[in-house]
C-alpha cells in the first residue's frame, strides 16, 4: 500500500528576531536543532543562497530529518 505523500511546507525564520545567540535555528517542524558550526550537512543542505550588495541577504535549507523547506531571512 502506498502512503499518502505529505505535503512539504516551506518556513520563514527571520535571523534577527528567531535565532539563538550562537545563530542556530530550530526546524518549525520537527525541532532539529540547525547550527551554522555544523559543517557536515547532517542536519540540513543547503538548496540556494541569495545575495545583495555583496551581503547574505537570504539562505534557503532543507531539514535532512522532516525534509520541509526553512527560508532564513533578516541577515543584513
Amino acid at each position: 500500500m502506498k502512503r499518502p505523500e505529505q505535503k512539504k511546507i516551506t518556513y520563514t525564520i527571520n535571523m534577527t528576531t528567531d535565532a539563538k545567540g550562537d545563530g542556530s535555528v530550530t526546524c518549525p517542524k520537527c525541532k532539529t536543532v540547525i547550527s551554522p558550526d555544523d559543517e557536515t550537512e547532517e542536519n540540513y543542505e543547503i538548496i540556494s543562497t541569495e545575495i545583495h550588495n555583496d551581503e547574505l541577504a537570504e539562505l534557503v535549507l532543507k531539514c535532512s530529518k522532516c525534509n520541509n523547506t526553512i527560508k532564513l531571512t533578516g541577515f543584513q
